[in-house]
């Protein structure tokens, strides 16, 4: 977890692939897929596709997606 300059908490995520043709885009999707135990297919892109800030929209159980992402961000 990180905090922004204007205090919003966000998980911070770092991708090797280059920012041209939504290649980073689609392994941030990936990433977050598979630390959530999700599927890509629930995993969507819903604002920043040219920012450094995202925001994505994971579908699923919204107390089992908090539990994996509080799993996720505690052994990051």
């Amino acid at each position: 977890m990180a905090e922004l300059s204007d205090g919003r908490r966000v998980v911070a995520a770092r991708v090797r692939a280059v920012p041209e043709s939504g290649a980073a885009n689609a392994a941030l999707v990936a990433l977050v897929a598979a630390a959530l135990k999700v599927p890509k297919r629930d995993v969507e892109l819903v604002a920043g596709a040219t920012s450094r800030v995202k925001t994505l929209h994971v579908a699923g159980d919204p107390a089992a997606l908090a539990e994996m992402l509080r799993k996720a961000t505690e052994t990051a």
